[in-house]
């Protein structure tokens, strides 16, 4: 009976603790505050950037720089044309390359905070291909996606306590709970988020991409080049978090006129 009681107070907790996401409209679950997300973030990022090494090559580093700039432009244009700019509250915008040829990956903080590894700029192979990464990062962010992963691992692992709670008795549960929910690190051998979240960011940032002047287009195109890249080699989509490539591709072309709204004119 004391089970089942506890089982309904955790579901009624996390049916009362939703938030919607912004662009999509999608409920979340919202147990930890990005207030106390965000600074933990920023510590994680900042060891991470000091181990480095970051890219002695200023060319690619421009790039990401630059791109992640007219990223976060996007970005704050239009959470405020959608009257949305308190989300960005805590955002401290920063974009890294960090030199690592064999780590095909990328991935953005809470609060902003992107880093890039040397290994994924070929398959990136220019600008409009570092701003389809980016938009899809950064896409992770604003769509909290991080938060709703740290609020499910609280829920099951700590039950109903509060982030500050497991920072102070357990820093590096907390730090492993961040670095999970972001999928940041090398070493973790983790897949970042689910099929859900993954399309998700693929949705949001082919739109923000798309109003920082890329072209929606080229984001099938670099989701073939990543095919290619592979050998066409990944596990069947039901054993996979991620949605496969060709799933990626056909999602991603079918967003593209909705994307296409947002240009410039």
């Amino acid at each position: 009976m004391l089970k089942k009681s506890v089982s309904f107070l955790l579901l009624a907790i996390a049916l009362y603790a939703c938030s919607s996401v912004a662009v999509t409209g999608r409920k979340q679950l919202n147990l930890v505050p990005n207030s106390e997300i965000i600074p933990l973030a920023n510590k994680e990022y900042r060891e991470i950037i000091q181990k480095g090494p970051l890219s002695n090559d200023r060319e690619q580093t421009e790039m990401v720089k630059r791109v992640g700039v007219k990223i976060q432009k996007a970005v704050e244009q239009y959470m405020g044309d959608k009257g949305l700019s308190s989300e960005l509250a805590g955002f401290e915008w920063e974009f890294n390359l960090i030199d690592d040829p064999k780590t095909v990956n990328a991935w953005c903080m809470p609060g902003g905070k992107v880093a890039f590894y040397t290994g994924i700029m070929p398959i990136c192979k220019d600008e409009t291909g570092v701003a389809v990464v980016m938009g899809h990062e950064v896409a992770h962010a604003i769509a909290n996606h991080g938060r709703e992963r740290m609020s499910q691992q609280m829920l099951a692992q700590y039950g109903l306590s509060t982030l500050g709670a497991v920072v102070g008795q357990n820093p590096t549960g907390a730090q492993e709970l961040l670095m999970q929910a972001v999928g940041a690190g090398t070493s973790l051998g983790l897949l970042k988020y689910g099929r859900e979240q993954e399309s998700e960011a693929d949705h949001i940032g082919l739109i923000f991409m798309t109003i920082a002047g890329y072209d929606p287009n080229q984001a099938p195109i670099f989701w073939e080049r990543m095919t290619s890249m592979s050998g066409g080699e990944e596990p069947p989509e039901w054993l996979s978090t991620h949605p496969s490539h060709s799933t990626r591709i056909s999602d991603l072309k079918k967003w593209v006129p909705e994307a296409l709204k947002y240009r410039k004119k």
